[in-house]
């Protein structure tokens, strides 16, 4: 799999999650029926079996017999749940299952379990009103690895930090000459012999940035962190013996007050901000990659539900961009000649029932599948059509504009497709219905 796709890949996983724990976070019980179970990797399916049995010979205790049936259901459902699995998944396991009161007040069980996409180190057991979600949090941290270059007149470390953890590749020591004060004929010579020996040391500097941060001819990094005590991480950047693929990932260059290790941990601390800020900048470029196409009048862009769909089917989507929070739903209904006419819209346009009812008949048409949200099925369906997706927030000028002016769903394109003399393949049976104005 390409880096892209992994990225890809990993936004939709992180999606998935943020999804997950906004709707469990929204859920209460009727009771302290509400289970939530997290097991790292490595641990074992028959402790966590047996520490459920205990929980259930505690809970028979209970006093209100409402409570107590609630919470022993609860148990039971989780002890079924973990039947599914012989070990503990490679990433862990996490489980929520209980039962929650629905908006109409009514009391509905629900269970979850999934594996996580990255491993989750937590160990985690509670029975409450409410589903705990905190630990899935360093789930949504970003994967992306970062590089550091720590350079002084005593030496040179290279490491990487990714999430939480930092990895120092390789160092060395350097023996440079310092400057004195003796007159003469030597001190032009050992003045020669110094920059002589700086530059050679720049020179190993840079050669050892390509072996350590680019593999099979891609950087391998998001980006690249250059800290020191000395000038010497500004001559690296400005010389020309750094390789320009490299140059384009410096993120940062930072002043620490040691070299090696510490200053190593030190550069991390500076650098946080800009870290932080890198996905940020991503979603900006993209976004303001984007309004160029449109500025620059190209054709190869596309906005709203309709044009979005038509590209995909064309295959001429090249990135799929969407708002996180986008709400469209996707209906699939049959008229009664058994046409399938596909409908999206928006919780406001679902009021407008019209749209659901047969021209032919009067009578609302049946559904030929669950209703589901266009995200979702964006998530199950962009690579069918050779998209990649990439999610955007509303946070940032240029997603917040994305959102209100695009109607938060749009496309950088192949190639130019001209929308207004196009009529989709599925045209016949299908009914592409969006206001985007409205979304």
């Amino acid at each position: 799999m390409s880096q892209v796709q992994d990225a890809a890949e990993q936004n939709i996983q992180m999606w998935k999650v943020k999804k997950l724990i906004k709707s469990l976070d929204s859920a209460r019980g009727a009771g302290t029926s509400m289970i939530s179970l997290i097991i790292p990797p490595k641990d074992q399916i028959s402790r966590v079996s047996a520490m459920l049995t205990q929980e259930y010979g505690t809970a028979s205790n209970i006093k209100s017999r409402v409570n107590r049936l609630s919470v022993l259901a609860a148990i039971t459902s989780t002890q079924q749940r973990l039947k599914l699995y012989n070990r503990v998944p490679p990433n862990g396991l996490v489980l929520f299952v209980g039962t929650i009161l629905t908006d109409e007040g009514k009391e509905k069980k629900v269970s979850f379990d999934f594996e996580p996409h990255k491993p989750i180190n937590t160990s985690l057991y509670l029975c409450d009103n409410k589903f705990h979600t905190e630990a899935l949090q360093e789930l949504l941290e970003s994967d992306s690895k970062f590089g550091f270059i720590v350079m002084d007149g005593n030496g040179t470390l290279f490491g990487t930090v990714a999430g939480n953890t930092r990895e120092v590749i390789h160092k060395f020591t350097v023996d440079l000459p310092k400057k004195h004060g003796r007159g003469g004929q030597s001190a032009l010579r050992f003045s020669r012999l110094r920059d002589e020996k700086r530059h050679n040391y720049v020179r190993k500097v840079a050669e050892l940035a390509v072996q350590h941060y680019i593999s099979a001819d891609r950087v391998n990094v998001t980006g690249l962190v250059l800290a020191g005590s000395a000038d010497f991480k500004t001559e690296l950047s400005q010389s020309d013996m750094f390789d320009p693929r490299l140059a384009a990932k410096v993120i940062k260059v930072v002043d620490v007050s040691y070299g090696g290790e510490n200053g190593f941990n030190q550069a991390i601390d500076l650098a946080a901000e800009a870290l932080a800020n890198v996905k940020f900048v991503q979603e900006k470029k993209l976004i303001q990659r984007y309004f160029d196409e449109i500025s620059q009048d190209t054709g190869k862009y596309c906005f709203g539900v309709d044009d979005t769909l038509k590209a995909l089917e064309l295959g001429a989507v090249e990135t799929l961009i969407v708002y996180e929070n986008l709400d469209i739903t996707r209906y699939v209904l049959r008229n009664a000649a058994s046409d399938i006419i596909i409908i999206h819209a928006n919780k406001e346009q679902e009021k407008d029932r019209e749209k659901f009812f047969d021209k032919s008949t009067g009578l609302e048409m049946e559904q030929n599948e669950e209703p589901q949200p266009l995200l979702e099925w964006f998530a199950e369906k962009y690579r069918e059509f050779g998209a990649t997706l990439e999610f955007v927030t509303n946070r940032s000028q240029e997603g917040a504009q994305f959102v209100k002016g695009f109607g938060g769903i749009g496309g950088l394109l192949r190639y130019k497709v001209d929308f207004e003399n196009l009529t989709s393949v599925d045209d016949d049976e299908d009914e592409f219905y969006s206001d985007d104005d409205d979304i």
